[in-house]
C-alpha cells in the first residue's frame, strides 16, 4: 500500500539531501512532485492541494531556512502533515460505556467486507480489552451475510443473535436487550449493505442507530475502490453519526489514496485498518505510523508489538543462550521460523526496519522459500535435527524425496544454518554479545569448569544478577571449604 507515494517522497527527502537551503524555487519544484506522488496513489484533488498548500507555507516559514539541515526539516514539515491528514498523532481507543452493554454498528456498501470485519473486530475487542462481544446478524439483504456470521462466530467461540420474521432494527433492539439481560459487554450490529448508496438504504440504516443510540458507529470501506470509498464515507457522514472509518484490503494492490483522503473530507479519523482475510489481520490505525513507513522511517513499534504477540519472552530467552552457547539447533531453528511467519509476510516485516522499506520494493522475496525451509526440516529424523553433522549425502538425499524438494536446496540449507552458526561464534568471540549476554567473557580454559557448575545449579546464564550471586556464594563455598581443610591440617 502506498508505494508509488512512498518512493517519490523519498526519492524528494534524497535530493534534499545536498541543499545548502530551503528556498522558493526549490521547495516549488519539490512540492510538484510530492504534487504528482499524492495523485498518483489516488487521493483526492482537493485533499491533495490542500497537503501541498499547508507544507509550503510551512517549509517557506523563518525556523525553517535557518534550519541547518534542509533535508531533515522537509522531512519533519511532510511528517507532521501526513500525520496530521490522517488523523493526528495518536489512535483513537474504542469508547466504552460505563454501564451496560457498548453498542458498536458496522455500516457500509457490500462487497466492502463488513461482516468478516465485525469477526475481526470482534477477537481484537476480546483480546485486547478481555471483554465478551456478541455479534447481531442484521444484513438480512444478503443471505449468506447471517450464515457467515454465524460461521464466524463458530469459530470465535462467540454468540451470534439471529432473528427471523421481523426487520434489521427490531432484530439489533432486541439484540441489544439480550445484552444487557445476560450482561455482554459489547455488542456488534452487522447491518446491510447494497450495491449503491441508496435512500432505503440510509433509511434503514438511520433507524437501526435510532433504536439501539450506538456507542460507536463505523464506516466499512474498501481502500481497493479508491476515491469511490471516500465518496461512500461522505454520503454516509451525512445521514449518520459517523465515529470513525474502517478500511479493508489494504494488503492489496491498492493505491492507499483513500487512507490520506477520508479524513480530510468527512473529518472522521480512520480507527481500524484490515491487512488480510484471516481474523488476526486486524489492527488499530496509527497516523504517525503511517506516516513513518511513507516516509521510509520503517515501524519498529508496530514490529515490536507483532513480535510480542507471537514470541513467548522465556523461549526467545532460551534460544538466545543456545545461540550464545552454539547448541542452537535445526529443532530451534525451525521454531523461530514457525514464529517469525506468525508476525506475517517477509516483505512486510522488513518494511517495519528503518531503510529497508524502499529497498524491499523491489526485492523479490519467495515466501514459498520458508514453506520449503519446513518441510526441509521435517522431514529429518530427531537425531538428524540435533545432529546435522550426522546428515551424509544419502541422508540428504532421502530428506529431499520426503520434503518434495532438490538435492540442491537441501545442501543450500544446511549451508545457510552452518554459517548462521558460525557468525553467532564470531560474534560470541568478538564480545558483541556483552557482558549482559556473555557472563563467561574472558574465562580461559582453566575456568570452563565454572561454566559448566553454573549449567548445572540452573543458574540462567543472561541474567548477570543470577550468575553474580552465583559467584558470590561459591566464592563463599571455596573459601569455607579451604578454612575446614587447613583446620584438618
Amino acid at each position: 500500500m502506498l508505494e508509488s507515494l512512498s518512493k517519490g517522497i523519498q526519492s524528494l527527502i534524497t535530493r534534499f539531501a545536498g541543499t545548502g537551503k530551503l528556498t522558493e524555487e526549490n521547495v516549488k519544484d519539490a512540492l510538484r512532485e510530492v504534487r504528482l506522488a499524492l495523485l498518483e496513489a489516488d487521493v483526492n484533488l482537493g485533499v491533495t492541494r490542500a497537503f501541498i498548500e499547508r507544507v509550503k507555507t510551512r517549509a517557506m516559514g523563518k525556523e525553517v531556512i535557518e534550519g541547518v539541515n534542509p533535508g531533515q526539516m522537509m522531512v519533519k514539515v511532510i511528517h507532521d502533515e501526513l500525520t496530521q491528514l490522517m488523523g493526528g498523532p495518536d489512535a483513537e481507543p474504542i469508547k466504552f460505556a460505563g454501564g451496560g452493554p457498548t453498542v458498536i454498528l458496522m455500516a457500509g456498501l457490500q462487497g466492502a467486507g463488513k461482516t468478516t470485519t465485525c469477526g475481526k473486530l470482534a477477537a481484537l475487542i476480546r483480546k485486547k480489552h478481555e471483554k465478551s462481544v456478541l455479534l447481531v446478524a442484521a444484513d438480512l439483504q444478503r443471505p449468506a451475510a447471517v450464515e457467515q456470521l454465524k460461521v464466524l462466530g463458530a469459530q470465535l467461540g462467540m454468540p451470534v443473535h439471529t432473528e427471523t420474521g421481523m426487520t434489521p432494527p427490531s432484530v439489533c433492539e432486541r439484540a441489544v436487550a439480550r445484552a444487557k439481560a445476560e450482561r455482554i459487554d459489547v455488542v456488534i450490529l452487522d447491518t446491510a449493505g447494497r450495491l449503491h448508496v441508496d435512500d432505503a438504504l440510509m433509511t434503514e440504516v438511520a433507524e437501526v442507530s435510532r433504536r439501539t443510540q450506538p456507542h460507536e458507529v463505523f464506516l466499512v470501506c474498501d481502500a481497493m475502490t479508491g476515491q469511490d470509498a471516500v465518496n461512500s464515507a461522505k454520503a454516509f457522514n451525512d445521514r449518520l453519526p459517523l465515529t470513525g472509518v474502517i478500511l479493508t484490503k489494504l494488503d492489496g494492490d491498492a493505491r492507499g489514496g483513500a487512507a490520506l483522503s477520508v479524513r480530510e473530507v468527512t473529518g472522521k479519523p480512520i480507527r481500524f485498518v484490515g491487512l488480510g482475510e484471516k481474523l488476526d489481520k486486524f489492527d488499530v490505525f496509527h497516523p504517525a505510523r503511517m506516516a513513518d513507513r511513507i516516509l521510509g522511517m520503517g515501524d519498529v513499534v508496530s514490529l515490536v508489538e507483532k513480535a510480542q504477540e507471537v514470541i513467548d519472552e522465556r523461549t526467545a530467552r532460551a534460544q538466545a543462550e543456545k545461540m550464545f552457547k552454539g547448541t542452537f539447533s535445526l529443532d530451534d531453528f525451525l521454531r523461530l521460523l514457525q514464529q517469525v511467519r506468525k508476525m506475517g509476510s517477509m516483505k512486510d516485516i522488513l518494511g517495519m526496519i528503518p531503510g529497508l522499506g524502499a529497498q524491499m520494493a523491489n526485492m523479490p522475496l519467495d515466501e514459498r522459500e520458508f514453506t520449503r525451509s519446513e518441510a526441509i526440516i521435517l522431514s529429518m529424523t530427531p537425531l538428524e535435527r540435533l545432529e546435522p553433522d550426522v546428515l551424509s549425502n544419502s541422508r540428504r538425499a532421502r530428506v529431499a524425496r520426503g520434503a518434495g524438494v532438490t538435492l540442491e536446496q537441501v545442501n543450500d540449507l544446511m549451508r545457510s544454518f552452518k554459517e548462521m552458526k558460525k557468525q553467532f561464534g564470531e560474534l560470541r568471540k568478538m564480545g558483541v554479545f556483552g557482558k549482559l549476554m556473555d557472563p563467561t567473557k574472558g574465562l580461559q580454559k582453566d575456568k570452563e569448569k565454572e561454566l559448566m557448575r553454573m549449567q548445572e545449579a540452573g543458574v540462567n546464564l543472561l541474567d548477570m544478577q543470577q550468575v553474580k550471586a552465583w559467584r558470590q556464594f561459591s566464592g563463599q563455598k571455596a573459601r569455607e571449604d579451604a578454612r575446614k581443610q587447613r583446620k584438618r591440617r
